[in-house]
């Protein structure tokens, strides 16, 4: 006689609290061998390098995404709005599913050895989960795409006010220390409303979105674009590109199987559509094997590798030896930029072209409130809906603004004016 698994679980979030997994189909994707990768996924990539708390996994925002998308569900059920149980459980699954296309140290691979952004990978991914689920996952698939019908279930997935973003706020505040991503999530979702097929805010949630949009650009400045953090992003991102030159031509370096395939070759959105086999195995079981680890291990023996560039970059990652990183208000001249990898290149006895793995420069760019995004509507008690930038009493255009700076980072013992 066999005995029916309990599938309903409650789990410890340090940072929300108790959360319940009551749903099946839930349960068995949690369980899944591409949602427990998430685990060894951290959340933040590179930035424990400055706070060193900062070692949350995606693993654990997608369980408090899954979490908050319940209880937004709950609000919006109590003020009258139909959302059945299958809408129910299927904008639940496009939340959990959200963050299953990235790679390791979530955005550094996409700028290294895969030029698709994870949001894509995501896609696919669902798309053969649905396939292994039987179809069950098809509505939400047509959530996460914005193909159904009421679209303010995608924008409680992707949206200004979605799950993702007020769990990552709340959590990354948690973890890094930095206080000023503290938002107040909990009375947020009770403000949410829905207004001719939009998600919306009511009018007394104005001040609990001022501070939201608030926490968000200080958290981009002080966490997610710290200097150093960027450069440790940036040092990761040269030795990955050092070691895929090194590769293709005709250098035997250390890494796992599945990692050495990404080294080894340059693969296009269309190879993960037609899941290309390479090796025995498709294209997305092999980047479904690659998480943080495959990363270490390889960059631990890099360190000892006779190329001076490849093993430079190791150990300055391994060691915690960043590269200076500084931002700059205005951008450089091309003549100081050159002067600089001139230097570069003569203290290290390394080629000019080989200068480039050591020095980075590059713009960057945050505005905490875009409309291209969409817009967050205030609705007030005449049903009448304005932008939060009408709809509030203090000037959100510094939100609004699109602020940019320029960054560069280069190693230390080189000392620039």
């Amino acid at each position: 006689m066999s005995i029916q698994k309990n599938k309903k679980k409650i789990i410890n979030d340090p940072v929300l609290g108790f959360i319940n997994i009551q749903s099946d189909l839930v349960f068995d994707l949690l369980e899944h061998p591409w949602i427990q990768r998430l685990r060894r996924i951290k959340q933040l990539g590179l930035s424990f390098l400055v706070y060193p708390g900062a070692n949350h996994t995606r693993f654990e925002h997608t369980l408090g995404a899954v979490h908050l998308m319940r209880q937004a569900i709950a609000a919006l059920r109590v003020k009258g709005h139909v959302i059945t149980d299958e809408e129910a459980e299927a904008v639940v699954i496009a939340i959990l599913l959200h963050d299953i296309g990235h790679g390791p140290f979530s955005h550094v691979l996409e700028n290294s050895l895969v030029d698709i952004n994870h949001e894509d990978l995501s896609a696919i991914l669902i798309r053969s989960l649905n396939q292994q689920f039987d179809g069950k996952l098809s509505m939400a698939l047509e959530i996460f795409e914005n193909r159904y019908p009421k679209k303010f279930l995608h924008q409680m997935v992707s949206g200004q006010l979605d799950m993702d973003r007020l769990d990552y706020l709340g959590r990354d505040s948690f973890f890094t220390g930095v206080a000023e991503g503290v938002v107040g999530i909990d009375r947020i979702i009770k403000m949410l409303e829905i207004h001719d097929d939009q998600l919306v805010v009511e009018s007394k949630g104005v001040y609990s979105i001022e501070k939201f949009l608030i926490a968000r650009r200080l958290m981009y400045w002080q966490v997610y674009l710290h200097k150093t953090v960027l450069a440790a992003d940036a040092q990761l991102i040269n030795l990955l590109r050092r070691a895929r030159v090194l590769v293709r031509g005709g250098v035997n370096l250390h890494a796992t199987p599945s990692f050495k395939v990404f080294l080894e070759n340059s693969l296009t959105l269309n190879d993960f559509i037609e899941n290309r086999e390479i090796n025995g195995l498709g294209v997305l079981e092999h980047f479904m094997m690659l998480d943080d680890t495959d990363i270490l291990s390889a960059v631990k023996v890099w360190q000892l590798h006779p190329d001076f560039i490849l093993s430079f970059l190791a150990k300055g990652l391994i060691d915690r030896k960043l590269f200076t990183a500084r931002i700059l208000e205005a951008p450089m001249s091309q003549r100081d930029l050159k002067s600089m990898k001139r230097e570069v290149a003569q203290k290290y006895g390394i080629t000019l072209k080989d200068a480039d793995f050591l020095m980075v420069y590059r713009e960057v760019s945050n505005s905490a409130y875009s409309a291209l995004t969409g817009n967050i509507m205030i609705l007030d008690k005449q049903d009448n809906l304005r932008d939060i930038r009408q709809a509030s009493d203090i000037n959100l255009s510094v939100l609004t603004k699109m602020v940019r700076k320029f960054f560069i980072s280069y190693p230390k013992e080189l000392v620039f004016n």
